[in-house]
């Protein structure tokens, strides 16, 4: 049994089961990542960072499965990709503060038209924000590739 805490307004909450399974399964993660793309394919600042930027089918597929394995599901992901290495995976593409901002504009915007749980939106949130912010590969980190233009 995993115990999970949370904080949401200034409360300790627990809870024994994954958010997977507090959202309903698989179907959630589904109806996140469409509500998500709806944003995406209308905007020219992601979609230029697709590698098919007019069939997203599989971009579509790999983040409704990062994300139910990450959030307690079965482990789709890595049986059909291998271990998630997101930072490694979006090294090709530029993601700056405006990237950033884009991607969270949309996922947060699907996160809220699909709970209406105050505790479920506090945790998806708190993960995407701290995700799109690790993701950002503009830094001048050492892990940012030395051709990346600065």
């Amino acid at each position: 049994m995993i115990i999970q805490t949370f904080f949401l307004n200034g409360k300790t909450l627990t809870s024994t089961s994954s958010l997977f399974d507090r959202v309903g399964g698989i179907t959630f993660f589904e109806r996140l990542v469409d509500c998500f793309y709806e944003g995406v394919v209308g905007d020219p600042v992601l979609l230029v960072l697709y590698t098919e930027p007019t069939d997203l089918t599989k971009a579509r597929q790999h983040l409704t499965w990062f994300l139910a394995q990450y959030w307690g599901g079965p482990m789709i992901f890595n049986e059909n990709r291998g271990d998630p290495k997101l930072r490694m995976r979006h090294m090709p593409f530029h993601i700056g503060p405006l990237e950033r901002d884009r991607w969270l504009v949309h996922m947060l915007t699907a996160v809220n038209e699909l709970s209406q749980d105050d505790v479920i939106r506090t945790e998806l949130t708190n993960y995407f924000v701290k995700a799109a912010e690790h993701l950002r590969n503009d830094t001048g980190l050492p892990i940012s590739p030395s051709n990346y233009p600065r």
